[in-house]
């Protein structure tokens, strides 16, 4: 039996309407990058657990654009060949709209050229590395698709070396790993000190895996150091703090932001107390925002405290803004949510900040230095190093539109 065409025409405009509304509810399938195996791991997944955290709580409120939040999660193993395997796998392959991560500086470079070229928006979530936000910057490109939620090494260096003069320290030794990362944050640190007319009285570089610091921490005693400024990431770190305990040789050690990693509490035990480092977050529940976002963390992973608080932080805000922008473009095409991060019209709270326009077309860094704080290993946990920052643990601090 033949249906009528009134029949037939309104089948179909049934049907393609089904299919429409299926479309529609596709996931926004973004990428989580990072080292969730190794050395650098719990960095990798303090971020992408405060990743899953923040899509969860954006999927439960209806997702963004009526779609679903899907990540699309991947473990570069802090090796550079294999991250830029990852970021073409999660472009080429799983059509990502954005990826989120990059733990370690050389990843990032060695990835980031991909999700640019194919003008895909990436956020840098932990990676410090100066010039991972340079790396496609103008006037030498037209756009630019990295940005960033953490603290870059040129703030840190110089939080770090101004904090060793304040203190009246008159002989700096540097020592630094051979990565990317570290190379680059000694090359900072330099740079920042030669410009306060001071000249390090020894400079050592180590390799990631060794366990023995013994030549560099010698060189530096015999030239009479008075304190060590150290850029590395938690198990190395650990080893320079316990080097100088077997040395039986304690001078002050300020750090880059990788003493708060869960290896160097553990490796470095009561060595690493009273150890520094410039932090975006430290786990204080004064807030409600990042009461909530620790309760939660905690309840979830079923932890007493986040393996990297900073990494866990910002990889749960990175979320929130690249969410704002899509909703913003009302679109998840990479140009126009691009645009949308460059020029965000709404507040959004996260737990590091309040992030009120955190990027510009010239400016992909949401930190600023106003914003970061020194911690202190103390007692197996991170705490405030000062005082006058633990009594403002209230206030909300904003992001210097004036310092960038």
């Amino acid at each position: 039996m033949r249906l009528p065409f009134s029949v037939l025409a309104a089948a179909l405009v049934g049907a393609t309407a089904l299919t429409g509304a299926a479309f529609a509810a596709d996931p926004i399938k973004i990428g989580v990058s990072g080292p969730y195996t190794g050395g650098s791991s719990s960095m990798g997944v303090s971020m992408r657990d405060g990743v899953r955290l923040a899509a969860d709580e954006i999927n439960k409120n209806g997702g963004v654009l009526g779609r679903k939040i899907q990540l699309v999660e991947r473990d570069d193993e802090a090796k550079n060949e294999v991250g830029a395997q990852v970021a073409q796998e999660l472009i080429n392959k799983e059509k990502v709209v954005a990826t989120l991560g990059f733990i370690n500086t050389g990843v990032a470079l060695a990835a980031q050229r991909f999700y640019q070229e194919a003008e895909i928006p990436v956020i840098n979530n932990v990676a410090t590395g100066t010039v991972i936000t340079n790396q496609f910057a103008p006037p030498d490109y037209d756009t630019n698709y990295v940005f960033r939620t953490s603290a870059y090494d040129t703030l840190q260096a110089g939080m770090m070396a101004d904090e060793a003069i304040a203190r009246g320290f008159k002989k700096i030794a540097i020592l630094a790993d051979s990565t990317n990362y570290g190379q680059l944050g000694r090359e900072d640190l330099e740079k920042y000190l030669k410009a306060k007319g001071v000249k390090p009285v020894a400079v050592e570089k180590f390799n990631i895996k060794d366990v023995d610091m013994t030549p560099q921490l010698l060189k530096s005693q015999a030239a009479g150091a008075d304190v060590i400024l150290a850029y590395g990431i938690g198990p190395e770190l650990a080893q320079v703090a316990s080097g100088m305990s077997k040395l039986g040789w304690k001078v002050p050690m300020i750090t880059s932001w990788p003493a708060s990693m869960q290896s160097f509490i553990d490796i470095a035990g009561t060595n690493g107390d009273g150890v520094i480092m410039p932090q975006t977050f430290i786990e204080d529940k004064t807030l409600p925002k990042r009461k909530a976002f620790l309760e939660n963390y905690y309840s979830t992973y079923k932890v007493a405290k986040i393996p990297t608080p900073v990494a866990g932080a910002q990889g749960y805000d990175s979320l929130l803004l690249l969410a704002a922008a899509i909703k913003q473009a009302g679109t998840t095409d990479g140009p126009k949510v691009r645009a949308a991060l460059e020029d965000l019209k709404e507040k959004v709270e996260g737990v590091v900040t309040t992030y009120d326009k955190p990027f510009t077309d010239k400016d992909h860094n949401a930190i600023t230095r106003n914003m970061v704080v020194f911690g202190k290993v103390e007692n197996g946990k991170i705490v405030y190093a000062k005082e006058e920052d633990a009594k403002n643990a209230g206030v909300v601090r904003v992001k210097d539109k004036a310092s960038n």
